[in-house]
């Protein structure tokens, strides 16, 4: 089964979403994954997915209510194959903290996989309006498409 893990800066908004977007293909799809989320930040530490992400999310047909915000640890590079970010930030973060060439060979950022939109980050939207969330779920359904059909 291969295992993939989502990270952003807080695990509320952008690594919750691409987490469930995955988990609903998986399911649909009867894919042999799973998945989680993480932030490179623990300050969420158990806490839910923004409230705004949640709404939007769920007007898209996802449920990040079983979601919890954690913070990235040093086995994650163990439990995990694929390591996703969302910006260039987050790969820094997550590879500095490599330990060897096959963990930083797993850490890659999620735009890479897009197809059809153009994106080089995943833009964070907690500051921003409400089309912010829903800029991120169009740009993590392209990514998550391309990295299922690429797996």
């Amino acid at each position: 089964m291969k295992k993939v893990l989502f990270v952003c800066l807080g695990n509320i908004c952008r690594s919750p979403m691409a987490e469930g977007i995955l988990s609903s293909y998986i399911e649909k799809l009867n894919l042999n994954m799973s998945c989680d989320s993480a932030g490179t930040s623990a300050f969420h530490e158990g806490e839910m997915a923004d409230a705004r992400m949640r709404e939007a999310a769920s007007r898209r047909g996802y449920n990040l209510s079983q979601i919890r915000s954690r913070g990235f640890r040093q086995e994650d590079f163990q439990d995990f194959d694929s390591i996703l970010v969302m910006d260039q930030s987050n790969y820094k973060n997550i590879t500095r903290l490599a330990a060897s060439d096959d963990d930083f060979n797993k850490v890659k950022l999620i735009t890479d996989y897009c197809t059809t939109m153009r994106a080089s980050e995943v833009p964070d939207p907690y500051y921003g309006g409400d089309q912010g969330f829903f800029e991120v779920i169009d740009i993590l359904e392209d990514a998550i498409k391309g990295f299922i059909a690429e797996r």
